[in-house]
């Protein structure tokens, strides 16, 4: 059944800075493109402050020892340069920032007329026990950074395997564009899924939500999509796909595991056809502005619980006209929660999509509830949306 504007709020947002909110509002791709080079700017400007800060720590305290002479006691404030180094600089950086910080002491206590007094000797020996700790912490900062940057790389290759790049276009006429933010720190990937085929049967689309976190979710959530690419193209209809899915996912799954999904078939028509297996139902946008949620007209379990079900789950029809766009989504966008616990309100936010291309108002959308969570997600999000391109000329 197609329910009308009635869906209650369910959705997150986080806080935006500056660039985040001046990236939510743009409109064209050098524009984004300007900010991305302005927030890599941004850091490259923190960690040159960061690298010049020992230098400047020392520069300050031997200014003021040189002025104020031996009473104020500043000599083992020296030990802040290299401890500073360690958290920017290399090992050859953070061991010269030493040196310095030795010179320094030495040459202000000779200044002073305190050289071998308690006070210089034990300002010396400060500098070199926080040189030496500096160096082995820059060392294992480093060993971390190295470290970090081949898991990146790996989830990186991860992604491209698991949710490649879904094409801009799918068929004749029909506009794509996907945001996919992973809940995990560092991750590009996570349970959800996605995927858009064009087959002899028209254009396939699979949006799910593998239950779970971590890399047992990930591993479902492939075998899910390797299912899914091959039994879209084998088969006739959706309900084969289904099953299909279903004989891939009892081989692998075990306990009380599932999937939601929502699988969709577009034929050239004027309408989709789905068939939801417990998943949010899509949200249809229509040219003239409205806007309603595609609920199935029975409810239908999860992938992965086939020996519980009565009966398969029942396809249906959802417009797809000339100018409308169907979204889909999965749960960590409708149960995303700002700071006071309210659910991101996926309903009165649907008039972000109206922009001309379609990636530019779904990412102006992933942007929007970033601004309401104000954190990091709780739960992987990935949306998904299909634009019927002969009312909007610039997809």
């Amino acid at each position: 059944m197609l329910r009308r504007d009635g869906r209650q709020d369910r959705s997150p947002s986080r806080p935006k800075s500056r660039l985040a909110s001046l990236r939510a509002s743009l409109s064209s791709t050098r524009a984004r493109a300007f900010v991305r080079l302005l927030s890599s700017v941004e850091t490259g400007k923190t960690h040159a402050v960061l690298k010049l800060l020992p230098f400047i720590v020392m520069a300050v305290v031997a200014t003021i020892d040189f002025g104020t002479g031996p009473t104020t006691g500043l000599l083992p404030l020296l030990a802040l340069g290299p401890a500073f180094a360690s958290v920017a600089c290399g090992l050859a950086r953070t061991t010269l920032v030493g040196v310095i910080a030795l010179l320094l002491g030495v040459a202000l206590g000779a200044y002073n007329d305190i050289l071998w007094t308690p006070r210089t000797n034990v300002t010396v020996i400060a500098i070199l026990g926080v040189t030496m700790a500096s160096v082995l912490a820059s060392a294992g900062r480093l060993r971390h950074e190295r470290r970090l940057a081949d898991v990146r790389s790996v989830a990186e290759a991860a992604q491209r395997v698991l949710l490649r790049p879904v094409p801009r276009r799918a068929g004749p006429g029909i506009g794509v564009a996907v945001s996919y933010t992973s809940a995990t720190a560092e991750a590009r990937i996570g349970g959800d899924l996605y995927e858009v085929v064009t087959t002899p049967h028209g254009v396939r689309v699979i949006v799910g939500d593998v239950q779970g976190k971590g890399l047992e979710a990930v591993e479902t959530a492939a075998v899910v999509l390797g299912a899914f690419r091959e039994a879209a193209y084998d088969e006739s209809k959706l309900q084969g796909v289904v099953s299909r899915l279903e004989n891939a996912l009892s081989r692998e799954l075990s306990g009380e595991q599932f999937v939601t999904a929502v699988l969709a078939e577009i034929t050239g028509g004027a309408s989709i056809t789905v068939l939801n297996c417990g998943h949010p139902p899509p949200m249809v946008l229509t040219a003239e502005g409205d806007h309603w949620f595609a609920d199935p007209p029975e409810d239908a379990l999860p992938l992965g619980m086939g020996a519980l079900k009565a009966g398969e789950p029942a396809p249906y029809q959802i417009p797809f006209a000339p100018g409308h766009q169907v979204l889909f989504y999965t749960d960590g966008v409708i149960e995303a929660r700002d700071r006071s616990g309210r659910f991101y309100p996926l309903d009165s936010r649907a008039h972000l999509l109206d922009g001309a291309d379609p990636q530019l108002a779904l990412d102006a959308l992933r942007a929007d509830l970033l601004h309401h969570v104000g954190r990091p997600l709780a739960d992987d999000a990935a949306m998904l949306l299909l634009r019927h391109r002969a009312a909007h000329t610039a997809d």
